[in-house]
């Protein structure tokens, strides 16, 4: 019995690889529904879930522009896509 070929994997497209509108819009769900429950008056726990989404994807998003700006001075620190 013969061992099966593999070939390597493509690449994905550019295009999957793009994690900001991920980032972003992910964010900007969290702020909305922040914004909704607290219209809402709904219980508090789920005002402050939705605010602690919100505040940790506008880090995520920071931390993202800053590291593509690293990248774009060429600091040997900045992490790129290969």
């Amino acid at each position: 019995m013969s061992e099966p070929v593999l070939h390597p994997t493509p690449p994905l497209p550019p295009k999957l690889l793009a994690m900001g509108p991920i980032v972003y819009l992910g964010t900007g769900t969290w702020l909305v529904a922040a914004l909704a429950f607290l219209l809402l008056d709904l219980a508090p726990i789920w005002t402050w879930t939705a605010l602690a989404g919100g505040g940790l994807g506008v880090i995520g998003a920071l931390i993202m522009l800053w590291q593509r700006q690293a990248g774009r001075r060429g600091s040997k620190a900045a992490q790129k896509l290969d």
